[in-house]
């Protein structure tokens, strides 16, 4: 009899482990489902968190393309604003899920640099890739390019300049790096509009000293030397790439960017085919409903230039001739922030501290109107 008390004890432990259901009386049911179905709940609530409505509160959605949907969000740890992109389609095996992993492996080999949107985070949620960027408070070049229609406005040529500039200067970056971007147009240049303390916001030359252009969306990006090339946008691609000649895929993204700038200038939207846009792959401009000066066409038209060997680096374009005032008013006007916020923080010490003081720090930033 001993011998069969333990076997029928071995039995019931087995049957409170694995949740046996052989047919025993109504006590012993209730006495399994209190100890083990509560534990299977448990776990399966712990499957089901996710990530992005746990740390992100939702503000509304600001963008769709190819890949996904954008949507503008507070993390809730550090109530900063993100833009996190999100797949539209379950990514396992999918064209999505490659230009997802470009982008991400894309920006962990580039780190951060002011003029390529700043990458902080990737995960996957339900087969979904989750991407959270850097939120640029400007929209698009592309929404600046739509409004300016709607308010029949033109980029002028200095800011023209300062774009092209400010590009290639990211541009340099990301071939520094043996990348290539390989989608360069206005929806992928985006804008960040600095706060400054001072109350000009442009400069008298007009250029606006407190924009900032960044590349962004690094989902076609490609190695320059073992390229797999993802065709990015027909009417802004060079014609060698359509030729599948990759052998010099940087000058490829300097057409691009040329073209982006003529979109910038009024143009009608380009052609993805047809007489004009053989025009263009001949390196001739489109029509620019605007005035240019001659070494600014002739600069664009260089960077389109049939031959890619003929089109300048993204470098030579950061030190070109034509662009140099462009970058000196760069300057200027970030020495002009700096001396503006300093001189108010001058301004407040006065209201606290021994005036003298402050007049020893006034002369070393030579402020001779502050004595005025």
């Amino acid at each position: 009899s001993l011998l069969v008390q333990k076997e029928t004890s071995k039995r019931n432990n087995c049957k409170r482990v694995y949740g046996n259901d052989l047919s025993e009386d109504s006590s012993e049911a209730e006495f399994e489902d209190e100890f083990i179905l509560p534990l299977k709940r448990k776990t399966t609530v712990g499957c089901h968190l996710s990530r992005y409505a746990s740390e992100f509160h939702e503000l509304e959605q600001i963008g769709s393309g190819e890949f996904g949907t954008v949507f503008k969000c507070v993390k809730r740890l550090d109530g900063c604003i993100y833009a996190i992109k999100r797949s539209k389609k379950r990514l396992a095996g999918s064209v999505e899920e490659q230009a997802a992993l470009r982008e991400v492996y894309a920006h962990a080999v580039l780190g951060q640099h002011p003029h390529v949107v700043r990458y902080y985070s990737a995960w996957s949620e339900d087969e979904h890739m989750l991407i959270q960027n850097e939120f640029c408070n400007g929209g698009t070049l592309s929404d600046l390019i739509t409004e300016n229609e709607r308010r029949l406005k033109l980029l002028s040529e200095v800011r023209l300049k300062d774009l092209l500039l400010q590009v290639s200067r990211g541009l340099k970056y990301i071939h520094s790096a043996s990348l290539v971007h390989m989608d360069i147009k206005p929806s992928n240049i985006f804008i960040s509009r600095r706060t400054v303390v001072h109350d000009i916001h442009v400069d008298g030359d007009g250029t606006d000293a407190d924009v900032i252009y960044k590349i962004g969306d690094l989902g076609h990006v490609t190695h320059a030397s073992s390229p797999r090339v993802e065709e990015g946008d027909t009417s802004f691609l060079a014609n060698e790439i359509l030729q599948e000649d990759y052998g010099n895929l940087p000058k490829a993204d300097i057409f691009a960017l040329a073209l982006t700038v003529v979109s910038a200038s009024g143009v009608k939207a380009l052609p993805k085919n047809g007489e004009v846009w053989h025009t263009i792959c001949r390196g001739q401009l489109p029509y620019i409903p605007q005035v240019l000066s001659p070494e600014f066409q002739h600069l664009l038209k260089l960077m389109i230039h049939p031959d890619p060997a003929c089109r300048p680096s993204a470098s030579a374009l950061t030190k070109h001739r034509v662009l140099l005032f462009t970058s000196k008013l760069s300057i200027d006007s970030l020495q002009e922030q700096l001396k503006a916020e300093k001189f108010k923080n001058l301004f407040e010490k006065v209201q606290f501290s021994n005036l003298n003081s402050v007049l020893v720090e006034v002369s070393h930033l030579n402020y001779a109107m502050f004595f005025l």
